[in-house]
C-alpha cells in the first residue's frame, strides 16, 4: 500500500470514527434510509402505469437451473429471486441500502450482534404470514454444514441466528461486521417460508412482486402481479415473460420485430445501429462488473507469481476495451473493487501493456519464454470470448509468450471448464461492498475462489478489515488489500464492463437505476413499468 496515500494525510484524531459514533449513525442509516425511500417512491408515484405485458429475451439460463437458493448463479434466476421472493435489505438506485423485510435493525457496540426488527402485516402468496422462524430457516439453509450455497462464505461468520419473538431476529457473529446488513440484499438470501427447520427448496412461494405462473429453466418464465403487494408503489405490470434467447443475433431480431420489448446485453457490435432505429432505446450503466482471467494458483507455471506478472504485463487494456467492449467500459487494474464502491483505490498505478516488464519477469523466473492454454468459449466474456483471447495472444506475443487459446463449448463450461482449467475466462458482476467482493472470491477456500489462491496477509486484513470500526484504518486494510491482488493474486482483470440494454420506447423507468447488476439491480420487474 502506499503510505503516502493522499486520503490518509489527515489526523488520526480528524478522520476516526468511535465506535459508539460508528453505530449509532449505522442504527440512524437503518431508520432514515427507509424514509429515503418513501421520498424516492413519491417521485415515481405519478409517473408510472399500471397494467401490460413486458417480454424480455434473456442471455443466461440453464436447463439445470434450480429453485433451491443456493443454487442461483445466473441472471435467469436472479430475475426470478427479486421477483418473487424479498430479502431483509435492497439496494436502492442510489446504491444505498435500504430495508426491505426487515423494517430497522441495530448493532452492538462491536459490530458482533445484530437485531433485525421484521416488517408486520406482510404475507407469502399462499396467505401465510412472514414470521422470524421464515428468516431463521432461510440463513440457515444456506450455512448449513453440508451447504455448496455461493452464499455460504456470506453467512459463515454468523454463530448463532435466533427468533427472539415472531418478528425480531438476532444473529450472533464470531467477529465484527460493519457491513453485515448488506449481505441481506443478495439474490441468494431472499427469504423463503420455512418448513420445519429448512425451507421448502422447490417452492415458488414468495412475498415478493410476482407470483411465478411458468416456470421453465433454461427455456421461458411468466410472472404474474402478486395482487397483494406490501409495496403499493411497485410491481406496476400485469405479466412479465422472461424468454432464454441465448444467441445474441436471434436476440436483436427478437427486439426488433417486436417480439421481446426488452433484451440485456445486445452484442455491442450493433449499438450503432440500434441507436439509429426510431423505436429502440439503448442504455449504458456504469457498474462493478469486471472480466477476468484466473489462473489456477496452484498448479504450475501460475505457482510462480513472475509468471502471473508477466502474463499480466502483455495484455492489452485499453485495446481490450476498444475493441471487445467498443468504448463501454474502463480498463481494469487486476482487483474487483469498482470505482463506485467505497473505498477504491484511486491511487494505485494503473498497470499498462508492457511487454519489456513483461519480459523481465519471465527472466526472473527463470525463463526465456512461455506456452500457455487460455480456454475460452462465448459464454466466457460474451459473444467475443474467444475473440478477445487472439488479442491477448497477439499482444503477449511480444513479451515472448506463446499462448494458445482454446474454443470450449458453451454447454458446461462452468462445470467443465472455469475452475477446472488452470487458464480460463470468467466474469463477475461485482460487489456492493469491498468485504463482499474479496470475500466471495479471493477468501481462503471459499468456492467461488476460482484461481484457488490462498495468501496469509491477505486473508488476515480480510477478517480484520471486516471488524474494524474505524473508517480510517478499515480504509486503510482494503487499500493495502488491493494492492496485494493487484500485484500477488492470481487473476488478470483487464477490464470493467458497463451493463448494456436495449428497449423499445414504451419501457420506462426512474432516471437513475441500480448498478450492482444488469437491469437495475436484477430488479426491473418491480420497479419498471411500459407508457402503452
Amino acid at each position: 500500500m502506499d503510505k503516502n496515500n493522499k486520503n490518509f494525510q489527515t489526523s488520526k484524531a480528524k478522520s476516526m470514527m468511535g465506535r459508539r459514533a460508528f453505530v449509532a449513525t449505522t442504527l440512524a442509516a437503518g431508520a432514515s434510509l427507509g424514509l429515503a425511500s418513501e421520498r424516492s417512491s413519491q417521485v415515481q408515484r405519478d409517473d408510472p402505469k399500471k397494467g401490460g405485458t413486458l417480454r424480455v429475451g434473456f442471455t443466461q439460463g440453464a436447463l439445470s437451473d434450480s429453485t433451491d437458493p443456493a443454487s442461483f448463479n445466473n441472471d435467469f434466476m436472479f430475475a426470478y429471486a427479486y421477483g418473487v421472493f424479498n430479502g431483509l435489505t435492497e439496494i436502492a438506485p442510489s446504491g444505498e441500502l435500504v430495508p426491505e423485510l426487515a423494517e430497522r435493525w441495530q448493532a452492538s457496540p462491536d459490530a458482533r450482534i445484530w437485531t433485525f426488527q421484521l416488517r408486520r402485516g406482510i404475507q407469502f402468496h399462499n396467505g401465510k404470514d412472514f414470521v422470524a422462524a421464515d428468516v431463521v430457516a432461510t440463513i440457515n439453509h444456506h450455512r448449513h454444514i453440508n451447504s455448496t450455497s455461493s452464499a455460504k462464505p456470506l453467512v459463515a461468520d454468523i454463530v448463532r441466528v435466533t427468533a427472539l419473538d415472531s418478528h425480531t431476529v438476532v444473529m450472533e457473529l464470531g467477529s465484527g461486521n460493519a457491513d453485515f446488513p448488506f449481505i441481506f440484499s443478495q439474490y441468494n438470501l431472499v427469504i423463503h417460508p420455512a418448513l420445519g427447520d429448512s425451507i421448502d427448496v422447490t417452492s415458488m412461494n414468495g412475498t415478493g412482486p410476482y407470483e411465478a405462473k411458468i416456470f421453465d429453466p433454461g427455456v421461458r418464465a411468466v410472472y404474474q402481479r402478486n395482487p397483494n403487494y406490501w409495496k403499493p408503489d411497485r410491481a406496476h405490470l400485469d405479466t412479465v415473460e422472461i424468454i432464454l434467447v441465448a444467441d445474441p443475433a436471434a436476440r436483436l431480431s427478437a427486439l426488433i420485430t417486436g417480439a421481446v420489448d426488452l433484451i440485456d446485453r445486445p452484442d455491442l457490435k450493433t449499438l450503432h445501429l440500434l441507436k439509429r432505429h426510431p423505436s429502440i432505446r439503448v442504455e449504458q450503466t456504469v457498474g462493478n462488473k469486471h472480466y477476468t482471467l484466473p489462473m489456477l494458483s496452484d498448479i504450475a507455471p501460475f505457482t510462480n507469481n513472475d509468471v502471473r506478472m508477466a502474463l499480466k504485463h502483455a495484455i492489452d487494456r485499453k485495446e481490450m476495451v476498444e475493441k471487445i467492449l467498443k468504448g463501454c467500459g474502463v480498463v481494469g487494474n487486476d482487483h474487483p473493487i469498482g470505482p463506485t464502491v467505497p473505498f477504491f483505490n484511486s491511487d494505485l498505478p494503473q498497470r499498462s501493456y508492457d511487454p519489456d516488464k513483461a519480459r523481465f519477469y519471465l527472466n526472473r523466473a527463470g525463463l526465456k519464454t512461455l506456452d500457455v492454454k487460455l480456454h475460452m468459449a462465448d459464454v466466457s466474456w460474451g459473444n467475443d470470448s474467444v475473440k478477445a483471447g487472439v488479442l491477448f495472444s497477439e499482444s503477449s506475443a511480444k513479451a515472448g509468450i506463446n499462448l494458445q487459446v482454446l474454443r470450449e463449448p458453451n454447454d458446461g463450461y462452468w462445470s467443465n471448464v472455469w475452475m477446472k482449467k488452470a487458464f480460463c475466462g470468467s466474469y463477475s458482476g461485482g460487489r456492493p461492498t469491498a468485504d463482499w467482493a474479496f470475500t466471495t472470491t479471493y477468501a481462503r477456500g471459499v468456492s467461488w475462489n476460482e484461481s484457488h489462491w490462498d495468501h496469509s496477509r491477505f486473508n488476515q486484513l480480510l477478517v480484520a478489515a471486516r471488524s474494524e470500526l474505524d473508517q480510517a484504518l478499515r480504509g486503510e486494510m482494503y487499500y493495502e488489500m488491493q494492492g496485494l491482488v493487484r500485484d500477488e493474486g492470481s487473476t488478470i482483470i483487464p477490464m470493467f464492463g458497463n451493463y448494456v440494454l436495449a428497449m423499445n420506447k414504451h419501457v420506462r423507468h426512474t432516471e437513475k437505476i441500480a448498478s450492482n447488476w444488469d437491469l437495475d439491480g436484477q430488479r426491473f420487474m418491480e420497479r419498471w413499468w411500459l407508457d402503452a
